[in-house]
């Protein structure tokens, strides 16, 4: 079987890929054959933005988030109990 090769606009798109990830196109190429290119732009995207948002601050401590959840589970008792 001959190996597969990428289109021009794939390969650009795989180059854009790896860039955004921080990798290589040779590393990203195993990802985007198993889970596809639109899923891979969209965990690299995600991953990202939430690197961003940490970098900038924009994050919520556990202690919060632990606070959060026990008031969420407690309204939702209520609820049912009712």
């Amino acid at each position: 079987m001959p190996p597969a090769t990428l289109s021009a606009i794939d390969q650009r798109r795989l180059e854009r890929l790896a860039a955004e990830a921080g990798s290589t196109p040779k590393a990203m190429l195993k990802h985007v054959l198993r889970d596809g290119f639109d899923y891979c732009e969209h965990v690299v995207r995600a991953v990202n933005h939430g690197l961003d948002d940490a970098r900038a601050g924009r994050t919520v401590s556990a202690t919060e988030v632990r606070r959060k959840a026990r008031d969420t589970i407690a309204r939702h008792a209520a609820k049912q109990a009712a």
